[in-house]
Order: structure tokens, then C-alpha cells, then sequence
């Protein structure tokens, strides 16, 4: 398969480099004044902000600079910026203030224009500026980096700070299924995320490897355990040994009764107790990491349950206690949140073992001792919304200091996700029929085909795509439901539309070896790009810091999702008429060859931020 950047999702995108920027703004524009907090990670478009900052400040004393840029907005209506004369509360009338800014206006380099428009003042930028800055940087900083690295829209906000971060984290011996989906796509974006904002990032796999189910297991394991297929597949044997034995439990009440004595050896250290448990945890561990790998997802840590320390846990029961937090319910412990409106949370059993909650509580203590973390994330369903608070509550009144550096990043339901013939189903067989249906897709284009170098790999990519992109397209907190026919459309805003956008770009190369290589940035004739769709294409281009600042702090894929969608669609637009292949001007067909190149670099960039490894061929 060829790709970009196909490792992990850990190492796809890279931390933001803390040497100065290689791009800085061309001596002959004029100078503009620092915004304090925007170096070294100034964008094309804060340096315009600034310099419409300027403008407003020199004409509207006693506002500052600083306090103008502030309110800056990207325009309206195919207007490049706006800004809102209200917010200032300044002394006078709105009409009055916008025609002091109009008449001490002279057009330069920077700004093209200035309209007032009832409250708001809506900017133009100078065209050729704003295409050769931009161009510059994205060039600049995809392939002229001191970390060798595409740096493109990082930053370096969080440098210094560290964030662990616990997705997917599925249950050992229970399906992969689309709950876990769901946590693992919106984790690894996350995760990447807050490394391309400068972070240091731990991804922590919590899995559900403890509890009384494991009690359930040994008991099964003995009935109905093969070890032969325990070694071909451990997930998917432990699953059916699962089903039968609660089938038999519905049945014989003293199934769960001996389930339950079993766990209790296991939590006292009965070594007999605990070697088999210990097998499947291994086995099922290599089986999750050969599933992350197709995902292009890979974590740092592989936890769970089972390694929270008895010690942190008697730990918080004892302090809970003192502090007059616990009732005793029938020999339970019982933490009562009811002020709240958090209802009673169990933390402890009446036969003396822990329960989620408690085993959640000594975790977070375990980790903060261990990684000393700036924030931790943990990205778990709205479903589980109750538990969180619970969580996080009692956190806060064991009065733990750095308890307010957790945060719940939530999300809804996926529904109705099965097989096309609906049954019910493994992570695995979606990702494979999805892969067949794409490999049936691509064998109808024989010519595009051969020239494919893994096609079965390919076809998987585009269908891993699919699923990952149909997943962040909506708002996180929204539940959705599983679509086969848009999933797999290359119509619409779809995966395999994106991942057909970036090809097509890419084969812009392919189809005009005679342009190359291209001169150097400073030799390319950026003026020659003068059609409105592409200023369309270079704004966007400049907007991608943006996307990632917000993104970072709205935890939103959604507008990453958007962002690629809309570039997608701007190179759509301007493909039949901006052309390459056959225009006669060779300095603008480099001009033209170059600006989608650019764009090339930035598309994979978010794709990449979204863990979707971008195609060059398909």
C-alpha cells in the first residue's frame, strides 16, 4: 500500500518543534506589532489579524492593539474578517466610530479593503500577499523543519505539560465491540491532538480485565475451555465460554455463587486462582494490539483493573471514612452523593470486594504518583455519565490536590451497527467486510488497480477510513446510526471521498513529471494565482492552525472532519478550471502544481490528526 506517514497513530503526528518557526514574514511587507502568546506559532492569518488590529487601534484611541485582535473574526457572508464595534464599548455611536476607522484607512499590503455593515467593520486581504505568505509556510513548515517532521498546523501551547490519556479500554473476554469503537477513534484523535499541540502524551489502554465476570470464566473455562482455541483465538474463545456459562447461570443459581467464591481467591492472591486468568490477559493483549494496529491506533500502556493496588483503595475507603463520607447498607460500603444529586455510589461489596468505582479511585491515585500528570482524559460513553461524576465527586472531596486535572470526555451511541445481514458482530468482521466491499469497488477500474501496489491493504485502508470518518462527522455527544451504503459511498461526505480527494491531488506528480522539480518557493510566480477558487483554496489553507486551536479546546474530530470535507470540496472546484495538464504558462502552471501540492500536505495533515493514514493510490 502506499501511503503517508503510515505508522502508528502515536507517531503520525509530531510534536510541535520548540526552535523558532523556519517562516517568517518577508522584510519588504510593512512591520507589524507583537501580539504577546502568538510566537513562535503565528499563522498567515494572525499576522493579518494583527495588522487589521493595527488599523482599528490607530483609528479608535485609546484601544490597543492587543485588545483589537482579540475580536478579529473570521468574516462573513465571503468576507475575509470581521470586526464588531460593540464589543469595544466604546463612547460614541457605531456610525460615527466605523467612519473614523474608514477614513484614516489607506489600503497596503496587508489590507485590501474595508466596508462598514451596520455593527461591523468586514476586511479584505490583499490576494497576493495572502497566497505567497501562506504557501510559504505550509511548505516551509511540512518540509523545511528542524525536526525533519510536518509540523503544519501544531503548536507549542502544552509544551512542558504532560497528558495521560485511557481510551477504548474493552472488556478481556467480551466482544470488541462498537462502544469501544467509538472511544478508540475519538481517543486517538485526542491523543494526537494534544501532541501536535506541544504536550507530551501517554495513551493508556485500561482494560476490563477484573471482577466477578473473571469468577464466571474460570468457572466456564472448566466446562467448556479449549486450549487450542485459546491459542488461535483468546478473545473470541473466552467470549463463547462467557455466553454458555451465564446461559447455565440463568439457569442454576449456585453457577454464580461458585463464580463468585472464585473471584475472591483471586483478589486474596490464590495463586491457582489467578494462573489461568493471567494466560488469557497475555493472549488477549497481542490479539488487541494486531486489532490497534489495523486502526493505526498504538498505546503506551497496557493497564487495567487487576494492577489498581489494594493499597490505594483501602487508602481512599479509610480517608472517605474518617471524613464521615461512607454508610454501611447491609454490609456494603456506600459513599452518599445525594446532595449532589450523584444518588449512592457502592465502593465496596458486602463480600469485602471492590467494585468499579473503588478500583477507579485507587487508579487515579496509582497514576498520579507514577506520571505526575498536567490533565488526564478519560474518554468513556455517555452512558457511564453517572458513574463519572460519581468518580470525579468523590475525587474532590477526598481532597486531593490535583483533582480538578481530570476531565470526562464523553460521547453518544452508535446504533444499529451489525454485518450488512445484520448479525450480530466482532470488530473485526466489519473491518473486513467493509475491506471486501472497497476491493470489489477498485477491481472495477483495472488499470487503477494494477498500478495499486497492496490493493487488499488498500482496500482496507479505504474502508477502516470509512468507518473512522462516519464515526467524527457528527458532533461527539450526538449518538448516530451506522450507515453501510453512505460509509462506503465515494459520494457525499464520506471517508472514501476524503481518501479520493488526496489521491487525486497527489497524482498531480504523476501526471506532470515535466514541471519537475519545481523551482524554489522564492522563484515560484505566486502572483499568477489570481482565480477566486483558488484564494478560496489558500484561505482554508491558512485557517488549518485555527482548526487545530479549536479543536484542542472543544475535544471536538467533528471540525477536523469539516475542515477536510471543505478543502476536499475546494479542490473539487477548482480542479477542471485551475489547471496543470495542459496549460501553456509554464511559470503558472508551476504556480498552480505548487498551491496543490500545498494542499496536498495540509489535507494529509488533518487527515493524519484524525489517525486516517492518507492514500496516495487507490
Amino acid at each position: 500500500m502506499s501511503t503517508e506517514a503510515a505508522g502508528s497513530s502515536s507517531a503520525t503526528v509530531p510534536a510541535h518543534a520548540t526552535t523558532p518557526s523556519p517562516f517568517s514574514i518577508p522584510s519588504e511587507l510593512p512591520p507589524l506589532p507583537h501580539i504577546p502568546g502568538t510566537e513562535p506559532d503565528r499563522s498567515v492569518l494572525d499576522s493579518f489579524r494583527t495588522a487589521i488590529a493595527k488599523i482599528v487601534a490607530e483609528a479608535l484611541p485609546p484601544l490597543t492593539v492587543e485588545q483589537v485582535y482579540t475580536g478579529v473574526d473570521y468574516g462573513k457572508k465571503g468576507v475575509d474578517f470581521t470586526v464588531a464595534i460593540p464589543r469595544f464599548r466604546l463612547p460614541g455611536k457605531v456610525d460615527e466610530l466605523a467612519a473614523k476607522v474608514l477614513n484614516k484607512f489607506q489600503p497596503d499590503e496587508w489590507i485590501e479593503s474595508v466596508v462598514h455593515d451596520k455593527a461591523f467593520l468586514h476586511f479584505t486581504v490583499r490576494t497576493s500577499t495572502l497566497v505567497r505568505l501562506v504557501l510559504n509556510q505550509v511548505h516551509a513548515l511540512t518540509h523545511d523543519t528542524p525536526s525533519k517532521e510536518p509540523e503544519y498546523g501544531t503548536n507549542t501551547s502544552g509544551a512542558g505539560k504532560r497528558l495521560v490519556i485511557e481510551y477504548s479500554s474493552p472488556n478481556i473476554a467480551k466482544s470488541f465491540h462498537v462502544g469501544h469503537l467509538r472511544s478508540t477513534i475519538i481517543g486517538a484523535f485526542l491523543a494526537n491532538l494534544y501532541k501536535a499541540c506541544g504536550w507530551e502524551v501517554i495513551s493508556m489502554n485500561y482494560l476490563g480485565d477484573w471482577g466477578t465476570q473473571f469468577g464466571l470464566i474460570a468457572v466456564g473455562f472448566e466446562k467448556y475451555g479449549s486450549h487450542e482455541e485459546l491459542e488461535k483465538d483468546a478473545i473470541k474463545h473466552l467470549y463463547n465460554i462467557y455466553v454458555k456459562i451465564n446461559a447455565d447461570a440463568e439457569q442454576d443459581p449456585e453457577v454464580k455463587a461458585e463464580a463468585a467464591r472464585w473471584f475472591k481467591r483471586m483478589e486474596e492472591g490464590d495463586e491457582a486462582a489467578l494462573s489461568n486468568w493471567r494466560v488469557w490477559r497475555a493472549l488477549s493483549v497481542r490479539k488487541y494490539e494486531e486489532e490497534y494496529a489495523r486502526l493505526n491506533v498504538k498505546f503506551d500502556v497496557y493497564t487495567g483493573e487487576s494492577e489498581v493496588t489494594k493499597e490505594s483503595q483501602d487508602v481512599a475507603l479509610k480517608r472517605l471514612e474518617e471524613m464521615g463520607l461512607i454508610d454501611d447498607h447491609e454490609g456494603a460500603k456506600l459513599v452518599n452523593l445525594e446532595k449532589y444529586k450523584l444518588a449512592k455510589a457502592v465502593v465496596r461489596k458486602r463480600d469485602g470486594t471492590s467494585i468499579y468505582l473503588t478500583r477507579d479511585i485507587g487508579g487515579a491515585m496509582d497514576r498520579y504518583q507514577k506520571y505526575n500528570f498536567d490533565k488526564m482524559i478519560y474518554v468513556v460513553s455517555s452512558q457511564q455519565d453517572l458513574h463519572m461524576a460519581q468518580f470525579l465527586k468523590v475525587l474532590q472531596l477526598l481532597e486531593l490536590p490535583w483533582a480538578n486535572r481530570l476531565e470526562h470526555v464523553n460521547y453518544g451511541l452508535v446504533l444499529g451497527m451489525s454485518t450488512r445481514k445484520g448479525t450480530a458482530v466482532f470488530l473485526d468482521q466489519i473491518i473486513k467486510e467493509a475491506a471486501s466491499v472497497m476491493h470489489d469497488q477498485m477491481r472495477k477500474n483495472e488499470d487503477k488497480y494494477n498500478a495499486v501496489e497492496n490493493p487488499e491493504e488498500t482496500a482496507q485502508e479505504i474502508g477502516i477510513t470509512g468507518i473512522k470518518i462516519q464515526d467524527m462527522a457528527a458532533k461527539r455527544i450526538n449518538n448516530y446510526t451506522f450507515n453501510w451504503e453512505r460509509m462506503l459511498s465515494f459520494e457525499g461526505d464520506t471517508g472514501p471521498y476524503l481518501q479520493y480527494a488526496h489521491v487525486r491531488v497527489c497524482s498531480i506528480t504523476r501526471k506532470n513529471p515535466e514541471l519537475l522539480p519545481l523551482p524554489a518557493p522564492s522563484e515560484i510566480k505566486t502572483e499568477l494565482l489570481t482565480e477566486p477558487s483558488t484564494r478560496d483554496i489558500v484561505f482554508l489553507l491558512g485557517s488549518y492552525p485555527d482548526v487545530v486551536k479549536t479543536a484542542l479546546r472543544t475535544h471536538e474530530p467533528s471540525g477536523v472532519v469539516t475542515f477536510a470535507f471543505r478543502l476536499s470540496h475546494a479542490i473539487s472546484s477548482a480542479w477542471e478550471s485551475v489547471i496543470v495538464k495542459g496549460e501553456q504558462d509554464v511559470e503558472k502552471a508551476r504556480a498552480r502544481m505548487w498551491m496543490y501540492l500545498c494542499a496536498r500536505d495540509v489535507l494529509g495533515a488533518a487527515m493524519r490528526l484524525l489517525s486516517v493514514k492518507p492514500l496516495e493510490r487507490m
